[in-house]
């Protein structure tokens, strides 16, 4: 397969993560495919590395979920700090890598002298946690604790793990009445399902979880079914492929760009105007990666806001979640419902270059908001629809397009667990963070297109097809020893290295004699904190990372001060753009 051209920009050569090449040269085919010739790809240098610009050793996956916070935050639900078991902070970096590309070719071809991009696995690391790092860095008194652990995947009586979703409390309390479980031990329930895409845990009580054990997975299927609720297996055993496209992109009218050479400004999407209507994190976020690119973002939200807004914590009066996704854009409220509502929205498109939305299917074509709607009144447009499923259902029957029914749908989450396992989807939010990154690279991929191809564009992308980018084993792996995953230490966890965890002679020697069990050494590293292991590893030649388990805690760190800003008074703590250009 080939790869994008990486050049080194400092003194030490940058070490290219094979899934972050690997998903940026698919993603790059796919963008500049008969638009742009190879050599002028070949001519933006690019570097991808593991730690941008965190300082200090980070090389590796576990590396970098173990310092950034994805182990502490993926682990809530366990109770204890866990790896993913893939690559998914490489593979963030090659989305990020893709779209950095793509968005100096667009800057290029409109004037900009911009020719470098740099960015990392550690920033997409990051940027993938900025909202759970808002909510650990909210003013006090505003932020609270995640909660017990507990995670949302059920059993049924056949020993199927499954997940459900809905919005709906009505659908939730009558699915749990078809099973025998009273209205109020249902409604207690509620909260924690719904909050866990904020949260990270989701502590059913067991009255829930031996409901369902007690039903086979027919029954449930016709509860669900009858209230609305989306059901979704999990498959246990061979991890299957995704057979989706990470973007469609599909030509519209014809267009005539302005000449070649007239922009002007720093980052490569100035001048660009995008409109979004979107809720919850996938659109929102596509939205706020496009402004850190430099666009002009309008938000349009409902009479009365985005209820989204009141999402506790809380500074300045709002949801600091709701600000790590949606703050700078401009503002404009309009109902949808209404004929008024749906003109305002096009009279805003009017002079855009960009509409985005996350709507359900059908509801763009609904209001007469689709692409081709759209394309009349400004041609030019690129239409970007992010999903949950694209069509990978027949008309009728799509689940809720909701993250975690995107990773059981996928394979991903029984890919995160290893055989012997229940499979379960990770509580942190990966296919909405990925599946926002994704619709931002079809729109800077649909613009570029544009501008070279004189034609409006529709990209379409989903949860699904972000969840497929993800580098998965053809079959789960083995479990892991418990010198593989993170050992408690005296005031933290510390996660080593795949060398050192295998090098049982030199552990042995340093956790003291008498054992070279896996188990007992692992117990003895609770002898001393954190930072007296991590002195004798460096001495003994080993690796091993100090496991972030309070994201409150990253702004303060030294070697994060370039990919992370502290939190203004009455703030929260934000991540900086991932990428640097030049």
């Amino acid at each position: 397969m080939s790869t994008p051209v990486l050049s080194p920009v400092t003194t030490a050569t940058p070490v290219t993560p094979a899934a972050t090449a690997e998903v940026t040269a698919r993603l790059l085919r796919a963008a500049t495919d008969g638009t742009v010739p190879p050599a002028a790809v070949r001519e933006v240098r690019l570097t991808a590395d593991w730690a941008g610009p965190v300082t200090g050793p980070l090389a590796g996956e576990e590396a970098v979920q173990a310092a950034c916070g994805i182990m502490h935050v993926h682990g809530r639900a366990a109770g204890r700090p866990l790896p993913l078991g893939v690559d998914y902070a490489a593979t963030t970096a090659g989305v990020l890598a893709a779209q950095g590309v793509c968005a100096v070719l667009f800057a290029r071809h409109r004037g900009l002298g911009l020719g470098e991009v740099r960015t990392s696995a550690a920033q997409g690391a990051l940027l993938a946690l900025s909202q759970y790092l808002a909510a650990a860095t909210a003013p006090p008194g505003g932020s609270r604790e995640p909660g017990a652990p507990g995670g949302s995947t059920l059993v049924s009586a056949e020993g199927t793990a499954f997940e459900i979703e809905t919005l709906d409390p009505e659908a939730w309390r009558g699915f749990w009445h078809r099973l025998g479980v009273p209205a109020r031990s249902a409604g207690r329930g509620w909260g924690p399902f719904q909050q866990r895409f904020a949260t990270a845990v989701c502590p059913l009580s067991g009255e829930l979880r031996s409901a369902a054990r007690a039903h086979p997975l027919a029954a449930l299927r016709a509860a669900a079914e009858a209230e609305g609720v989306s059901l979704v297996p999990l498959p246990d055993g061979p991890v299957p492929e995704v057979p989706v496209e990470p973007v469609c992109l599909t030509a519209g009218p014809a267009y005539a760009p302005l000449p070649a050479g007239r922009a002007t400004g720093a980052l490569p999407l100035t001048g660009v105007r995008v409109v979004e209507s979107t809720r919850r994190v996938q659109g929102p976020l596509a939205g706020h990666v496009l402004r850190l690119l430099g666009a002009e973002v309008v938000r349009v939200e409902p009479p009365g806001g985005d209820p989204m807004r009141g999402l506790p914590p809380l500074a300045s009066g709002g949801s600091v979640r709701h600000s790590a996704l949606n703050a700078g854009k401009r503002v404009v409220e309009a109902d949808l419902r209404t004929a008024a509502g749906r003109a305002a929205v096009r009279a805003l498109v009017a002079d855009a270059d960009v509409f985005v939305h996350n709507w359900a299917p059908g509801r763009a074509a609904r209001l007469g908001l689709d692409a081709d709607d759209l394309w009349r009144v400004r041609p030019g447009l690129v239409h970007a629809g992010a999903s949950g499923f694209g069509d990978a259902y027949p008309p009728g029957s799509t689940p809720i397009g909701t993250d975690y029914l995107a990773q059981a749908r996928s394979g991903l989450a029984a890919a995160l667990r290893p055989a012997g396992e229940v499979p379960a989807p990770s509580l942190m939010t990966l296919t909405d963070v990925l599946g926002g990154l994704l619709c931002a690279h079809a729109v800077v991929a649909g613009l570029l297109r544009r501008e070279r191809g004189g034609h409006g564009v529709r990209a379409a992308s989903s949860l699904l097809s972000a969840a497929g980018l993800v580098p998965r084993p053809p079959v789960r792996r083995r479990a892991r020893s418990p010198l593989e995953l993170p050992v408690r230490t005296a005031d933290g966890h510390l996660h080593l290295g795949a060398r050192t965890a295998a090098d049982l002679s030199l552990l042995a020697r340093l956790t003291g004699p008498g054992t070279a069990d896996p188990r007992a050494m692992a117990a003895r590293f609770d002898r001393l904190p954190t930072a007296g292991w991590l002195e004798r590893l460096a001495l003994a030649g080993a690796d091993a990372t100090e496991v972030r388990c309070d994201l409150a805690t990253l702004p303060g760190d030294p070697r994060f001060r370039d990919a992370v800003d502290p939190a203004p008074p009455d703030g929260h703590a934000t991540v900086r753009s991932p990428w640097t250009f030049a």
